[in-house]
């Protein structure tokens, strides 16, 4: 079944939609070494000796990897064509250790992250970094906290807020529709400007549905969202068409 699934994605319009992102890229190649440049890596290097894991926290990833998160967000930029308009206000969800919003500070854009505090090397990385950050999760049916600001554009880079942890028999369990509809109008109503986006990137899931499942694909269809691999992006009037360009 994996080596069906596997032959199955060469010829799926996942793959043409991969290829068509590559090509956008380099439309407009950005150079990860200029910003690497603006980066005391050695300090960085010594992060996580100040920063140690709770006892009983999960191993993460080496988030004090300059080269390979840089190199990431890098092509988060790009597939956002952030290296070319005006300076943007930008609220990242679930921002970890703030890479994201230091590339987007590389162009001019301001930047504000909101995650959890469970990680200390996350709080160490984005001062370090001088990303500013808000103490909050993100709950179903809740709405977020009070940002005082409204944003350009929204982001939530390899979501996994919407995990509500294994069932009895061992399934993942997600948030539904309901929540998610609330989630979107909460960012809509409340944190997006007139012309703003809410852009979501997906984990490939472990169900075999790869990244949306088809309820979730409608859903986000029904709320006016463009799909393409693994990102959903929604404009900010539920009726208007979103573009990955600002404008």
């Amino acid at each position: 079944m994996r080596f069906a699934r596997k032959i199955d994605k060469l010829f799926s319009i996942e793959l043409f939609q991969s290829l068509w992102e590559h090509l956008r890229r380099s439309t407009h190649p950005i150079s990860a070494r200029k910003i690497l440049a603006t980066i005391d890596r050695e300090k960085l290097a010594a992060l996580p000796e100040r920063y140690p894991p709770r006892a009983g926290a999960r191993k993460i990833n080496a988030y004090e990897d300059a080269v390979y998160w840089v190199g990431v967000n890098v092509r988060r930029v790009q597939d956002l064509w952030l290296d070319r308009p005006a300076p943007l206000r930008i609220l990242d969800l679930g921002c970890g250790p703030g890479y994201f919003l230091y590339v987007c500070q590389f162009f001019g854009h301001q930047g504000l992250g909101l995650d959890t505090d469970e990680n200390p090397l996350f709080g160490g990385i984005t001062e370090f970094f001088g990303v500013r950050r808000v103490i909050s999760r993100i709950n179903p049916q809740t709405p977020l906290p009070e940002l005082e600001e409204k944003f350009d554009l929204i982001t939530g880079h390899r979501v996994c807020f919407h995990r509500l942890g294994r069932g009895p028999d061992g399934e993942w369990k997600e948030w539904t529709p309901v929540d998610w509809k609330f989630f979107i109008h909460d960012i809509r109503t409340r944190f997006l400007k007139p012309n703003g986006r809410l852009f979501l990137e997906f984990n490939p899931r472990p169900d075999g549905s790869f990244f949306f499942t088809p309820e979730l694909r409608a859903c986000f269809q029904t709320e006016g969202a463009r799909i393409v691999r693994s990102k959903a992006l929604f404009a900010a009037d539920p009726n208007r068409r979103p573009r990955f360009k600002q404008g």
